[in-house]
């Protein structure tokens, strides 16, 4: 018999934001015949606390687990709240650890962190990075289920060389570093003078602009596009050659398995669950956080290299079909049936 769920997450796509895990994974679960309930579709931060809080209150009699998209920011504290209701009721729930900056969140709030974790029926880590984290921290409920694709949607292109022209598909926030794109492109325009960089997502925290500004004090132009649906950036993949990721910290970026699937080779900052996602020089090129030569001596040896980009970005592929939702699913029905 299929369960009843609670899904506790930003849904905000609606306002212009990128889909999260909640309206991905949901979907997903939906069509294998799970009954999901939602919250929370409003802006404001603390409206959207309280219409989890009322939805819960509104619905705990129907559900069998509550399933929490856990961050280690500002939407920590509605994961704490929601997880206290849950115990409260006798509600099975699941915090799906998406925060890559987590580990300093357990440091800063053990007493907190351990009244989420250590109750929680299982928490689910995208990445055996904090998988690994949490289990050094003390805590033995933690599975592995990895982010997850419809790897049927993404067409691969199979390229013959590489040009230098850079795609970098994230939300505009501190954490993720936007601007060191920039100061790659500077960088790299001194080698091809021809190089371009594209910029797709929506701006979180200000970001945008403080990226802008460093293009126009650069002299150089960047195409922002803001934030487009996958669709479209899928086809502007098509006419770039190498994909970027410049993050401080993070998880396992699903931008970065899609750009994989599509056939771009992926340059990344090593941080965060990044290294357990990637191989350096097998299916991926890693560098140090925030260094700017690093990344453009990189891009200039995936562009003369062609051979060996090639193999790259063919393992990329095969790292994404591993990710597809007909292999992931298996997990999440063992975990809630």
């Amino acid at each position: 018999m299929k369960k009843n769920l609670l899904y506790i997450g930003n849904k905000l796509s609606k306002h212009g934001l990128n889909k999260t895990t909640i309206e991905t994974l949901g979907k997903s679960l939906e069509k294998e015949g799970f009954s999901i309930f939602y919250a929370s579709e409003k802006k404001i931060f603390f409206l959207r606390i309280l219409d989890m809080i009322f939805t819960l209150f509104k619905v705990y009699r129907k559900i069998d687990y509550i399933v929490i998209d856990t961050y280690s920011t500002k939407a920590f504290w509605y994961c704490l709240i929601m997880s206290q209701l849950a115990r409260f009721f006798k509600i099975k729930y699941i915090p799906i650890l998406h925060g890559g900056n987590l580990p300093v969140r357990l440091k800063k709030n053990p007493v907190l962190c351990k009244l989420i974790f250590k109750n929680a029926f299982k928490n689910v880590a995208p990445s055996n990075y904090l998988k690994n984290e949490f289990e050094k921290a003390g805590f033995d409920n933690i599975i592995h289920i990895p982010n997850t694709i419809d790897i049927d949607s993404y067409t691969f292109k199979k390229r013959e060389f590489f040009t230098p022209n850079l795609l970098w598909v994230r939300a505009f926030a501190s954490i993720y570093n936007p601007k060191m794109a920039v100061e790659v492109l500077y960088e790299l325009k001194k080698i091809y003078p021809e190089a371009t960089l594209t910029m797709v997502g929506p701006d979180k925290d200000g970001s945008l602009l403080e990226t802008k500004t460093r293009a126009n004090e650069l002299g150089i132009i960047v195409n922002f596009t803001g934030k487009l649906d996958k669709e479209t950036w899928w086809q502007l993949a098509a006419e770039h050659d190498i994909f970027i990721s410049t993050t401080h910290f993070d998880n396992t970026p699903v931008s970065v398995i899609e750009a994989m699937a599509l056939g771009l080779p992926v340059v990344s900052t090593n941080v965060g669950g990044i290294p357990y996602l990637l191989t350096d020089n097998k299916n991926a090129f890693l560098v140090n956080d925030n260094d700017v030569n690093e990344m453009t001596n990189v891009i200039e040896n995936v562009i003369k290299n062609t051979n060996k980009t090639i193999e790259i970005t063919l393992e990329g592929r095969k790292l994404a079909e591993s990710l597809d939702w007909e292999i992931v699913k298996n997990y999440w029905i063992s975990l809630l049936e």
